[in-house]
């Protein structure tokens, strides 16, 4: 909104320049999503209590989850409306990257609120069915990379797969493309969602994640930049930046409610959403396979459950004490926050490796 009321001004008052620099607008973006998340946080954590849409949690899992049933659930709504309501003041809506990663990401919060409205209020047991859930996770990622494949920048679209530390791609995947990137995001935002088993946990990982590719994003889309680090330019792709600034400054906001011992949990509707917006988002920068890399803590969680029921339905044996993964440490003795922090760690850690593959390729 005020890229539109106020640029237009700058050959009248040359202070307004300022609004057509994305880097500007994604700061700022970043910063009003996490003041209004934080202003916000306790009358809407007071408003989900009113409403009893609290957290069930699981008999099987560690007992020491048990005294946070009830907790209200849902969180991803208030981070999910501060971030918008971020996005409407610093936006660029004639960018169709940034549309289109904005528009997914509520999509993918919707069929979140689905879910955790099934559990919560309507008290049905395990909410919405896993494959009428997943059904829909691949519906959204595959109309969002449908149009990322039909609307590219110019007419030019990109389907080569890049191998990260190289500069040059592997192979063009042409339309089966459309496929891949609809794998990338349903897998992405599945392992988001297994992640968010502890206070903070998929949170603090997620904006970690979304800071290191804010970077990829803006290098992306400004010419010097990436001609310089060897990487695809993709013009005015640094608009998508508000974007992400908008929503790791809102899931940081919601961090300090989210934090041990957690006053309001994200749900399905901010898990799914936050790992809906990664998947897209590295899709449009040609990261998919970095993602491996940079969202690591992501994948190890989804392996976890997917080798423990494999071994168990093949075997009969758990390779894991309790997948996802975050669980097997907290069985194995370690305390909540420890399993958290090393996990935070970690997913720094990998943020360095994948920020590295800038100058080693």
């Amino acid at each position: 909104m005020l890229y539109w009321l106020l640029y237009p001004l700058k050959d009248d008052i040359s202070f307004f320049r300022i609004f057509g620099y994305a880097s500007f607008r994604i700061v700022m973006a970043a910063l009003t999503a996490l003041l209004l998340t934080y202003f916000v946080g306790r009358p809407f954590i007071r408003f989900l209590q009113k409403l009893k849409f609290g957290e069930e949690i699981r008999n099987d899992g560690p007992q020491s989850h048990q005294t946070k049933a009830g907790t209200p659930t849902m969180g991803g709504l208030m981070f999910m409306s501060t971030m918008s309501l971020s996005l409407l003041l610093w936006g660029n809506f004639t960018n169709h990257f940034f549309m289109m990663v904005w528009i997914g990401s509520l999509f993918f919060s919707a069929l979140g609120f689905v879910d955790d409205y099934s559990k919560s209020v309507l008290k049905v047991r395990g909410g919405m069915k896993a494959r009428v859930k997943l059904f829909f996770q691949i519906l959204i990622a595959l109309v969002f990379s449908v149009l990322a494949y039909l609307f590219p920048y110019n007419g030019e679209v990109s389907t080569a797969l890049y191998i990260p530390f190289l500069k040059d791609p592997l192979f063009d995947m042409g339309p089966y493309a459309i496929l891949f990137w609809t794998l990338v995001i349903t897998g992405t935002s599945n392992a988001v969602n297994l992640t968010d088993g502890l206070d903070a946990l998929a949170t603090g990982v997620s904006v970690i994640v979304l800071a290191t590719l804010g970077v990829f994003v803006y290098i992306t889309g400004v010419m010097s930049l990436a001609n310089y680090l060897l990487v695809p330019f993709i013009p005015e792709m640094n608009e998508t930046g508000v974007f992400i600034g908008a929503l790791a400054g809102a899931a940081i906001g919601f961090l300090w409610f989210n934090s041990y011992p957690a006053e309001v949990f994200m749900g399905d509707t901010g898990s799914l959403a936050l790992g809906g917006a990664i998947g897209m988002v590295s899709v449009l920068v040609k990261k998919e396979l970095l993602l491996l890399i940079l969202g690591g803590i992501f994948v190890a969680e989804a392996l976890s459950v997917i080798l423990q029921v494999a071994s168990y339905k093949s075997t009969g044996k758990r390779i894991f004490k309790m997948a996802p993964l975050h669980h097997h440490f907290e069985l194995s003795g370690w305390h909540e926050n420890k399993v958290v922090t090393r996990f935070f760690i970690v997913g720094l850690i990998l943020a360095l490796v994948a920020l590295s593959s800038l100058k080693i390729q």
